[in-house]
């Protein structure tokens, strides 16, 4: 099982065999409160008549069609529906089947684009401490997480890191994006002095690190960010597989902050969680600049058996159908104070070191127990599911991600279950 203790699971396993709205049931007809959205990618709740009719209505008509010297509409249709909503620039886009796979494909873009524009020499890639891009060679390469990483050794040489952007001593319990830290952006020039800003192709972030327990940048960080990859010649990767389709309040997270990339990846949200499937969105000078040769020639051998995939494409375009007709893109805009007044009412908690927020994005932090870093998170996220509230711990956090349609009643009774497990947990 992925992530999973597994000797420890099955000795008491955690099994979800119905999903419907905001909640799951177990086989025993336990109800569940989804405060996670899945896996932050169910975000306009569980089984959608208009997503479900959809996917059964394609699987009906046609099944598959190879990508390959082939297309059908579907894909064009998602293609220009997804321009529509995407920040501007970013008008090219590339279909995967994960984020993992989205996150590797805006690489390989990177780097070739580097190569057909007359710089082949820049061949570095820059991540993050604590970021998280999946788990292919290049996004387990490129992520800052340890445990992600400590299994495989290096796995792509040519890779180096930025500085993280958590700083519990400034900005514990802030509200929205912390006050300090746009300085940790400079952290690239120290990278530049000492790779050379001729050698490093891209630079990928999360704007706001989910996985290693929701981190939201500081004012001003991801602008600089910007300013200094544009200065050196470098491309600027956003890694919106969790941030992208509606969960900080604006469809995307480049949207919210007010920062465009130059390539951006998403996943998760797309298809509702329903029918795995990612996309890279590309800015049109980097399409453009492989369009060249002879009109015969592959020019991005690049792309997966399932790319674009009809079933994926149906449950896209419903779930875009669904957004549209509810308001779910811009309602994390609306709930943000509900969410936020319900997170922090969890400061000064038993072991609560920090609570921060945004959008539709809570977590709590907990100081770790000697010895058993992540244990007390993992406890209160048992304590919560044993209460009927699934939430996720990640670390020595507790990360609160619940679908868009959430109510401002149901975000209080998930903030009363984790005040309630907290106390429980020593």
């Amino acid at each position: 099982m992925p992530f999973t203790a597994n000797r420890d699971f099955k000795r008491s396993p955690r099994l979800l065999s119905k999903a419907q709205g905001m909640h799951y049931w177990t086989p025993e007809g336990r109800q569940v409160l989804d405060a996670t959205s899945g896996l932050w990618c169910v975000n306009a709740g569980h089984a959608r008549p208009r997503i479900v009719e959809a996917i059964a209505r394609q699987a009906a008509e046609m099944d598959y069609a190879p990508p390959f010297q082939m297309g059908h509409p579907l894909a064009f249709e998602l293609a220009d529906r997804l321009l529509h909503i995407a920040p501007a620039g970013l008008d090219r886009v590339f279909f995967t089947n994960s984020g993992s796979e989205s996150v590797d494909t805006a690489l390989k873009i990177a780097l070739a684009f580097q190569r057909v524009r007359g710089e082949p020499q820049r061949t570095r890639l820059i991540g993050r401490e604590r970021g998280y891009h999946g788990v292919n060679i290049g996004g387990t390469a490129l992520g800052g997480i340890g445990g992600n990483r400590k299994l495989f050794g290096s796995a792509l040489s040519g890779v180096d890191h930025l500085r993280h952007t958590h700083d519990l001593a400034r900005n514990a319990f802030s509200r929205g994006q912390p006050a300090h830290g746009a300085e940790f952006a400079d952290d690239l020039e120290r990278l530049i002095a000492l790779h050379d800003a001729s050698t490093i192709a891209a630079v990928i972030v999360e704007p706001m690190a989910g996985s290693t327990g929701a981190l939201m940048p500081p004012q001003g960080y991801l602008q600089r960010l910007r300013q200094l990859c544009d200065q050196h010649g470098i491309l600027l990767i956003f890694d919106e597989v969790i941030t992208g389709f509606g969960r900080l309040g604006a469809p995307f997270a480049a949207q919210h902050y007010g920062v465009i990339p130059d390539l951006m990846t998403t996943a998760k949200g797309l298809t509702n969680g329903c029918v795995p499937m990612g996309a890279v969105f590309v800015k049109r000078e980097l399409h453009d600049a492989f369009m060249q040769g002879p009109p015969t020639a592959i020019e991005l051998p690049h792309g997966y058996t399932y790319s674009g995939h009809p079933l994926a494409c149906a449950a896209a375009l419903a779930t875009l159908d669904t957004h549209a007709e509810e308001g779910l893109l811009t309602r994390a805009t609306e709930l943000h104070p509900a969410m936020e007044a319900a997170m922090h009412s969890l400061a000064g908690l038993p072991h609560v070191i920090d609570v921060r927020n945004t959008g539709l994005v809570g977590a709590v932090e907990f100081a770790p127990r000697e010895g058993a870093p992540g244990r007390r998170a993992f406890e209160v996220f048992l304590a919560c599911w044993e209460a009927g509230v699934l939430v996720r711990a990640t670390g020595d956090t507790i990360a609160i991600s619940p679908p868009l349609i959430v109510s401002e009643a149901q975000l209080q009774h998930i903030a009363d279950t984790l005040r309630t497990a907290i106390t429980q947990v020593a």
